[in-house]
């Protein structure tokens, strides 16, 4: 049986499942937008003796983060949840700090993008374990996808910090 969610979009999960699962996206969401910026951002400014495959590893990363934006929107919308309407809206609901510094040394940036890969994890198996609680299998099966390639940023960017 098909239920409607406030949005009027039919979904067979209850009103109150789609509005609880599209507001935890919504953070998530910010998460993911932040993480890639930041991702982006240390790419651009790395420098030192590993440059190259840095810059690489960061712009593949990148790209892998901002991959997961419009599969994260697209199912708050399917939920009946709305989704990020702007760069503000983004900041006032993000959970990843931003790093406006001039200058970062290049094993900060890997440090710093390993933990908050971590963050992002931590938040994608608390929105896993809602999706399990209310049978959003959906949902759930994109969090592991995206749990699994995260995790395997966090591996990587620490076999990297341990080039010290």
């Amino acid at each position: 049986m098909l239920d409607r969610a406030s949005s009027g979009t039919p979904t067979t999960l209850s009103e109150k499942t789609g509005r609880d699962i599209s507001q935890a996206l919504m953070p998530l969401l910010c998460d993911v937008f932040a993480l890639y910026l930041k991702t982006k951002n240390f790419h651009w400014h790395m420098s030192g003796p590993h440059f190259r495959e840095y810059h690489l590893m960061l712009d593949d990363q990148g790209e892998q983060i901002f991959s997961m934006t419009d599969a994260i929107a697209e199912r708050a919308r399917k939920l009946g949840g709305a989704t990020v309407r702007s760069i503000g809206q983004i900041s006032r609901f993000q959970r990843i700090v931003d790093n406006d510094a001039e200058y970062v040394k290049p094993l900060d940036m890997i440090a710093e993008l390993r933990d908050d890969n971590a963050i992002l994890t931590t938040s994608m198996r608390e929105v896993h374990s809602l999706c399990d609680e209310a049978g959003d299998v959906a949902t759930a099966s994109l969090l592991e996808n995206w749990i699994d390639e995260a995790e395997k940023r966090i591996w990587f960017l620490f076999e990297c910090g341990r080039d010290a």
